[in-house]
């Protein structure tokens, strides 16, 4: 190669490092964010509102993807001037952490209720004794022998 390619090739390379660099954070999207955050008049998620909030955090959060900012620091963002409830999901610390575990154990409760019931409701139908009697009458009963007798 001559100098003057070498020299341009390295041009190149000086200008592309700090336009990589300006982005290095990984990205994130719109479409995924829409999915993550509330409107805070319909409290619905953004992807599925038309209301005029909803479109304006929708700007605000192209505004922040195009500046290269992360899901969370843009979520964190909202948080600060919206409160938790612009979020879709409760985060998963501290006592919002209840949000996740309360479902699960009450699910996980009554089916261990609901075994426990089957299992001692089918225990108990086996310990019963029979009926005194057969509830037939004398006559009834004859003719049953009778009929079983044949059939041998």
């Amino acid at each position: 190669m001559t100098a003057r390619a070498l020299a341009v090739v390295a041009l190149a390379l000086g200008l592309a490092a700090p336009a990589a660099a300006a982005c290095a954070k990984p990205r994130t999207s719109l479409g995924y964010l829409e999915g993550q955050i509330m409107c805070p008049t319909c409290h619905t998620t953004l992807d599925q509102s038309d209301a005029p909030a909803a479109r304006r955090i929708e700007a605000y959060i192209r505004k922040r993807i195009a500046q290269c900012a992360t899901a969370q620091q843009i979520e964190t963002e909202l948080v600060r001037n919206f409160g938790a409830g612009i979020l879709a999901a409760p985060p998963r610390k501290g006592f919002d952490l209840l949000a996740w575990w309360l479902p699960i154990a009450g699910v996980a409760g009554g089916a261990a209720l609901l075994g426990v019931g089957v299992w001692r409701w089918s225990r108990r139908r086996d310990d019963e004794p029979p009926p005194p009697g057969s509830g037939l009458d004398p006559e009834d009963e004859r003719r049953l022998d009778e009929l079983l007798a044949r059939l041998d």
